[in-house]
């Protein structure tokens, strides 16, 4: 048979096939197109280690694989939300009769091609061909991405779009995830409408959901996706962005629900079972949550995907079940990351949390509280984000439990909930980690009350012409609580009001300062990309 093409030669390639006979036969059929390097992977889970630490061309992936209930396009989906396909792989579902719907509809949104099994190896030199001149014909696109050069890659984008040019709907696909990056909403919903006006896909949808969510408005969001999971239920991605959208709404039970449900829907993927056992955790269903994120560190401890903050999550959870065994191996799983990744801070901080775990559980009290007060030390830092704020408070409430005397308990509390009770869902997630003490609880929710109380005081000087008082309230509390509500409502206020406030270039540079120092990504989990529905930026 002839080369596909003429840089045929210097592809790589991975098969995943549980069947011996149908990997023989695609490597086969690959070296006769020219594929110099195939390689094979028989389990998913070795697939997605291998895919995790090296790129390949092309991937041809069955969709079925006994045994297991992650199905090839669960590995996909993890793949493209983790970032850890280029936009240069071509990936190739391998699918029989019986799953053709799911995969077509999967061909929509992320897959370069499929093969229906019987193929011939004619119908796998076309379907390579044509996924291959797609890659060339965009390259413009996907070598800005690689670049980082996120403006660029949207303009080609956009002109690719507004000549419906050839590859127009997949360009504009990616180009709304662009837009979605770089804060440009209206741009973004405009094409994924677009999208659905010439092909009505569910991705196209959640994309609208997504961009209403993004811009701020996340009731309309919730309407987008309540009918969205009312027509096409089985649509797994739709769930992750409804739990995100009921986690800012502070609806922690009703997230928990909705990661049920794509859970459920996908039982082999990995970053579900996550949020689903972090959610249970948070939610108090600590029965479920141990068992979910046990199950994760099984399947997946050392692949890319997994999340640390499950082991911290663990770690409590052993710790309370006075299992010292359990809580051991947790941190020994840690110590394991620490030593590949030894200046990375957040597994610094958990690995603490993990010896004061240790020391209350020998009941070296004083030596726990040593390392406890050294841990909130860091409080005042900016890279203290929710994240540290919640393993801290966990960590302090179960110091508090073992009936000794701690004087700074109330005053770190109150500094920890002045400066993160930044929203109701924020708020909430601090009092999912007090274990019941009221006390600590009761705080958090008058920092939320005071925190609110300033933006209230702010707003009503502002509309009473003293938009300048407003702007100098919020930015003297926000240096106080280091309070990201506060920091940002300040800059809004400003922007708004410039034209009346004198100073107001000066305002600026003090709030910018505080911007940088206090207003960071506050999510729960790590700062790894997660776009339920999208298409991933590599980076």
């Amino acid at each position: 048979m002839a080369l596909l093409d003429n840089s045929i030669q210097s592809a790589s390639a991975l098969i995943i096939d549980s069947n011996a006979t149908s990997r023989s036969l695609l490597s086969a059929q690959l070296r006769d197109l020219g594929v110099q390097t195939v390689r094979q992977a028989t389990r998913i889970h070795d697939a997605r280690m291998i895919l995790e630490h090296k790129a390949y061309d092309i991937v041809l992936c069955d969709y079925h694989f006994d045994g297991t209930e992650m199905s090839g396009q669960d590995l996909l989906d993890e793949l493209r939300r983790e970032q850890l396909l280029p936009y240069s792989t071509v990936f190739v579902m391998v699918t029989g009769e019986a799953t053709y719907a799911k995969v077509a509809e999967a061909a929509e949104a992320a897959l370069d091609a499929y093969l229906i099994k019987p193929y011939t190896s004619a119908s796998l030199s076309e379907r390579l061909s044509h996924a291959r001149h797609r890659k060339r014909i965009l390259k413009e696109i996907f070598e800005a991405i690689e670049k980082q050069d996120f403006e660029s890659a949207a303009n080609h984008c956009l002109a690719r779009f507004n000549a419906r040019a050839e590859f127009w709907l997949y360009a504009a696909r990616i180009g709304a995830e662009l837009l979605l990056r770089l804060a440009r909403h209206d741009e973004a919903q405009k094409l994924y409408n677009a999208i659905i006006d010439a092909r009505t896909v569910p991705w196209a949808r959640l994309g609208v959901a997504r961009t209403e969510l993004a811009a701020g408005n996340a009731i309309a969001a919730r309407r987008t996706l309540e009918t969205l999971i009312g027509e096409i239920p089985d649509y797994a991605d739709s769930y992750d962005v409804m739990g995100r959208v009921q986690m800012e709404q502070g609806e922690i039970e009703g997230a928990l629900r909705t990661y049920r449900m794509a859970a459920t829907l996908t039982p082999g993927c990995l970053l579900r079972q996550q949020s689903c056992g972090s959610l249970a955790f948070y939610a108090g269903q600590r029965g479920e949550a141990i068992k979910m994120l046990e199950r994760t560190m099984a399947q997946g401890l050392r692949s890319k995907l997994f999340d640390m903050l499950s082991l911290m999550l663990v770690g409590f959870m052993r710790f309370d079940n006075k299992d010292s065994k359990g809580l051991k191996y947790a941190q020994d799983a840690l110590l394991q990351e620490l030593e590949r990744k030894p200046g990375t801070k957040r597994l610094q901080r958990f690995d603490l949390v993990f010896h004061a775990l240790r020391k209350l559980q020998e009941r070296k009290i004083g030596d726990a509280l040593e390392i406890s007060r050294q841990f909130a030390t860091e409080i005042d830092n900016e890279d203290f984000n929710l994240e540290a704020a919640t393993v801290l408070v966990g960590l302090w409430v179960r110091l508090a439990s073992q009936e000794i005397q701690l004087d700074e308990m109330d005053v770190l509390m109150q500094r920890v909930g002045l400066r993160f009770c930044t929203s109701k869902a924020s708020t909430e997630l601090l009092v999912s980690m007090t274990e019941n003490n009221l006390a600590v609880a009761e705080e958090f929710r008058r920092c939320h009350t005071k925190i609110f109380e300033v933006a209230e005081t702010a707003m009503r000087h502002s509309m009473r012409g003293s938009a300048r008082t407003g702007v100098e309230l919020l930015i003297q509390q926000g240096e106080a609580t280091r309070n990201a509500k506060l920091i940002d409502m300040a800059a809004l206020v400003l922007k708004r009001h410039a034209e009346k406030i004198e100073d107001a270039p000066a305002l600026a540079e003090r709030i910018s300062q505080l911007q940088n120092l206090y207003v960071l990504p506050l999510g729960i989990s790590n700062s790894r990309s997660r776009a339920a529905g999208g298409l991933a930026l590599r980076t």
